[in-house]
């Protein structure tokens, strides 16, 4: 059974609810969530912003939505204030490896980086 590690389980928690149609559609509720300078390579190989993918998850996102599928949740404790988490999505027939960062800031852990590789069952 894997160690009880607050910051982990904290980073987790965090992470889910970012992945929920309640959060995402909220730009506030996602900048509170966001480091200043976090930045993301998404599923789709675009580099993201701060300012960019606020801004493209509030317009996009139906806060009555489903929510996206996680699969393969885990997380180890990088440093005193760095969190490194990995998991898979799956939404709409799509299926993504996805690797966050968080970093704890000012007492607060906040999205510091985000990447997502899109895979297929065939590559597992």
């Amino acid at each position: 059974m894997p160690e009880h590690n607050p910051a982990v389980e904290a980073a987790m928690e965090l992470e889910l609810a970012l992945l929920t149609p309640k959060i995402r559609s909220s730009s506030d509720r996602v900048g509170a969530l966001l480091h200043p300078d976090f930045h993301e390579f998404g599923a789709s190989g675009r580099h993201w912003n701060r300012a960019a993918i606020i801004a493209s998850l509030a317009a996009t996102t139906d806060p009555g939505s489903r929510p996206v599928a996680v699969s393969a949740l885990r997380g180890v404790q990088l440093a005193p204030d760095l969190v490194h988490l990995t998991y898979d999505t799956e939404y709409d027939g799509s299926r993504v490896h996805r690797s966050s960062l968080w970093r704890r800031t000012d007492g607060r852990w906040l999205l510091y980086f985000h990447q997502g590789t899109p895979f297929s069952e065939r590559a597992g």
